[in-house]
């Protein structure tokens, strides 16, 4: 094999093991699907406490991806890649030894601090790929959450059907093992900060604080009620926190988040775009299950099992990961904000097309399939803008910081469509449930959200070329000579 093959596949096989990452760390967060109407008879609990097993995940990662980012700048990304792995494993382990909710919350905690893998494999992408195989690598990765989000379901439905559920955690566990090994064999080490600056501390405690208080008013608000007193103060607490924060970050010499670079026009309409992309791909994931599972004597519901769901859901995953490569190359001939609006436009118009197709599960795999593919293109390009407009030594906080603007807006997704099919409801054998017009008005909310994503992305502004900044002024990622991974491997 001559060198040139031989990097090929060297650098093929680092993508791999970082996207195989992406994807185990995807499945955790749809892992107790199956399981979330038995969970209050399994651990012996209501079916309110119940629920944080699900929050618990959103909250834990929420705030630990930007410090892990943070760290992986200062002190290199591979590393942090490794540290991750180690509450993904003790938390799938701690769920899977739970008999009780307390230590099953705790687990699931454990288990989304392990979330910045993501934004670290693709950060740790420019560092140690040639930089003619760095977009379609990088696109490569931003799909595996799909993929691993898609497969999660039809995965854990089929052995909570046919074994135990503690199955599943033991699997995620060996899987996170074999992940560390892979890393710690095979993929090399980055060039961290010549000099480590000081944590921020303070601002990560600040910044965490902050992302709490909002989250957990946006996702539990539906239970408490949007005019409560404990939702009411959440929000506001969360203003409040967040102006302080950001008062201290903009004043700290080194800063847990540079707002000033995250105030890049380009940066910033790119996390705005993220937001909005973010909350247009969650709301088909809310739909369409639903619609799947509902009794067939609904009129509208198409009386599908779990198991056969996540299998209709699946191949949603698998087109974001056959699509990746497209939209590595409409980066390439035409820049990474074309391929955003394009994804952008692609989600709008899956929402588009769903509104005839909602009565049929080949319908609705068209919806996703669709969908998937704008989202495929979507998130190939973000980490793209991103990079193309920061400091190698900022890229894993940078990343962070976009991928939780990604987080947000699914949950502000799940918030808003909750509040639409709780109330746009029809009446069956004395259940309540979400009507078809209900259903068809997320659609189009989904649609119009896409359309926003497609808007925001348009007006991200490409800068003009300057020596002084580092990265390529149109959008792109910086180039540098393609041996340079070689030479770290």
């Amino acid at each position: 094999m001559d060198r040139s093959k031989a990097d090929t596949t060297r650098t093929g096989g680092i993508v791999g093991i970082l996207a195989l990452a992406g994807i185990v760390a995807a499945v955790t967060q749809t892992l107790v699907v199956p399981l979330i109407g038995d969970l209050p008879t399994l651990l012996g609990t209501s079916a309110s406490n119940a629920s944080w097993v699900v929050t618990a995940t959103l909250l834990a990662a929420a705030v630990t991806t930007p410090v892990a980012g943070r760290l992986g700048d200062m002190y290199g990304k591979r590393r942090m890649l490794l540290v991750s792995t180690v509450p993904l494993i003790a938390g799938s382990v701690l769920c899977a030894l739970s008999s009780s909710v307390v230590p099953m919350i705790a687990g699931r905690a454990l288990q989304g601090m392990g979330m910045g893998v993501v934004p670290l494999g693709i950060s740790l992408l420019r560092d140690v790929v040639p930089a003619e195989r760095l977009g379609s690598s990088i696109a490569v990765m931003s799909a595996s959450m799909g993929v691993g989000g898609a497969l999660g379901l039809p995965f854990s439905a089929a052995i909570a059907e046919n074994a135990s559920w503690r199955v599943l955690f033991w699997v995620v566990a060996a899987l996170s093992v074999l992940i560390g090994v892979l890393i710690g064999f095979l993929v090399p080490s980055d060039r961290p900060a010549a000099a480590p600056a000081r944590f921020d501390l303070l601002g990560a405690v600040g910044l965490g604080t902050a992302l709490v208080c909002l989250l957990l008013a946006v996702s539990k608000g539906g239970d408490w009620g949007w005019t409560d007193g404990t939702t009411l103060g959440l929000l506001a607490a969360a203003v409040v926190v967040l102006l302080a924060w950001g008062r201290w970050e903009l004043r700290t010499a080194e800063p847990l988040v540079d707002l000033r670079v995250t105030a890049r026009p380009q940066i910033l309409m790119t996390n705005a775009a993220s937001v909005l992309v973010g909350f247009a791909m969650y709301a088909q994931s809310l739909v369409v299950p639903q619609l799947l599972q509902l009794p067939e004597a609904t009129g509208y519901g198409l009386g599908q099992s779990m198991l056969a769901m996540g299998l209709w859901m699946a191949p949603a995953g698998l087109m974001m990961m056959l699509i990746s490569p497209l939209g590595a190359k409409l980066s390439a001939a035409h820049g990474p904000r074309t391929t955003l609006v394009v994804g952008s436009l692609i989600i709008a118009a899956g929402y588009g097309i769903s509104l005839p197709l909602l009565g049929s599960t080949a319908g609705l795999l068209i919806v996703t399939l669709v969908c998937s593919t704008g989202v495929g293109f979507a998130y190939g390009a973000m980490p793209a803008l991103i990079m193309g407009a920061v400091p190698p030594s900022e890229t894993a906080s940078a990343n962070s910081f976009n991928t939780l603007m990604r987080s947000i807006g699914s949950s502000v997704s799940a918030a808003v469509i909750g509040v639409v099919l709780a109330q746009m409801t029809t009446d069956f054998n004395g259940y309540a449930l979400p009507s078809e017009s209900g259903f068809r008005t997320a659609m189009l909310i989904g649609c119009g959200v896409g359309v926003l994503a497609a808007v925001a992305a348009f007006l991200i502004p490409i800068r003009t070329p300057s020596p002084a900044d580092g990265p390529d002024g149109d959008g792109t990622l910086p180039s540098r000579p393609s041996t340079q991974a070689g030479a770290a491997v």
